[in-house]
């Protein structure tokens, strides 16, 4: 990706001949105007994040009251018990970086054509520790006066995540995880945390680290945590509606949906322009199911699913009017029995690292260079289309 035109970035802009400039103005440009420091002749980060953000050169007294504002807002917390699972499944996952073989390796040196094999290895260890991580971070948030279960060496990778989060016994739950975190391995380089994994890996972060940066992009709402929104959305229909659940009465709650000015979630995808093979296959998995076929919440998410795509089509502002996997996927886990909805994303996390973490073998393997796309300012953009 390098030099490809790929990115708005407002603040700066790097000239190749005369370099950055920060909202137009060059380095020397800031060292004049950019207020320094009382006493001092520097100028501060402080000026110079007043301009990035606002385009603007700060008075001194505006600069002051800025640093004054973070020193007061500088004073760390201790961390809460309430930390959110995935903020929590991220930091854990960063910190395995001690004991990377990789990085290890690097620092002693080794040639360029073995990179991969010392990434293979972290990557192994990551993907062997990931269910022991995620477990205990869901002991530790919802059950901390329970233990966790060792592993067990005769079960396989979920039976033993399924065991240590406290469902060993539920074989029901346990089928689904494995197919749930199979069928999310991977959807190829271009989604938010796959991209990120690969980004951070082109530096030759290690495994842990370039993982632990994909697990904050699968954090955020747009990304990893859409088979919660559905679940809500599905239980609220459910709620409405009540027992007579008929076509009609839910092509009712799409339409209210719709003209409220909220998306109906669960249905369409960046790519995919037919329905999700993954919803196919859990939606299947369903049907083999006798506990899920008598579930009602089950029956919704399949009754919504033959309705659905009519509307949306009706509506006209969706390429593709079809369920994706989010459909279905959390009302599964909800109705098996693991309910907290904030722990979601982090089996989503557990599963992704499948595919992430084979990505960033073939990269070291195959040499891929550091990713450097190009950016453009709003102005450079507007000169560029000018020209």
């Amino acid at each position: 990706m390098r030099g490809l035109k790929a990115m708005l970035w407002e603040a700066s802009v790097l000239d190749p001949n005369e370099g950055i400039r920060f909202h137009g103005l060059t380095i020397p440009d800031c060292q004049k105007v950019l207020p320094p420091a009382p006493g001092g002749k520097e100028m501060t980060a402080e000026s110079m994040l007043w301009l990035l953000l606002t385009g603007r050169v700060p008075s001194p007294s505006e600069s002051r009251q800025l640093s004054a504002e973070l020193a007061e807002k500088g004073q760390l917390p201790a961390l809460p018990n309430t930390l959110h699972p995935m903020t929590q499944l991220g930091m854990g996952v960063a910190a395995l970086n001690h004991d990377s073989v990789f990085q290890a390796a690097y620092e002693r040196g080794i040639k360029k054509s073995e990179y991969w094999t010392y990434t293979l290895e972290d990557c192994l260890n990551l993907v062997a520790k990931l269910p022991a991580l995620a477990a205990r971070i869901y002991r530790n948030v919802y059950y901390p006066e329970k233990s966790i279960a060792p592993i067990d060496t005769n079960l396989d990778l979920v039976g033993n995540y399924s065991n240590m989060l406290g469902f060993g016994n539920n074989e029901h739950l346990t089928e689904y995880l494995r197919l749930y975190i199979a069928l999310h391995g991977d959807h190829e380089g271009g989604n938010a945390s796959a991209h990120t994994s690969h980004l951070v890996g082109s530096t030759l972060s290690d495994p842990y680290i370039s993982y632990s940066a994909a697990l904050f992009a699968l954090a955020g709402p747009l990304h990893g945590l859409a088979n919660q929104e559905v679940l809500r959305w599905q239980m609220a229909m459910q709620k409405e509606i009540g027992d007579n659940v008929t076509p009609e009465n839910i092509k009712e709650y799409l339409w209210k949906t719709l003209k409220s000015g909220q998306v109906v979630p669960g249905y369409g995808h960046g790519v995919l322009r037919n329905p999700d093979p993954r919803f196919i296959a859990l939606q299947e998995f369903c049907k083999t199911r006798p506990e899920l076929q008598a579930s009602p919440m089950i029956q919704l998410v399949q009754q919504t699913a033959e309705v659905a795509p009519d509307v949306l089509k009706e509506h006209g502002k969706t390429k593709n009017p079809y369920p994706n996997v989010d459909a279905t996927s959390g009302c599964v886990l909800y109705h098996y029995g693991l309910t907290e909805f904030k722990y979601y994303t982090v089996i989503f996390g557990v599963s992704r690292a499948l595919g992430a973490l084979t990505q960033l073998v073939w990269a070291r393997a195959l040499g891929l260079p550091l990713e450097r796309p190009k950016s453009y300012s709003m102005d450079a953009l507007e000169k560029l289309i000018k020209t």
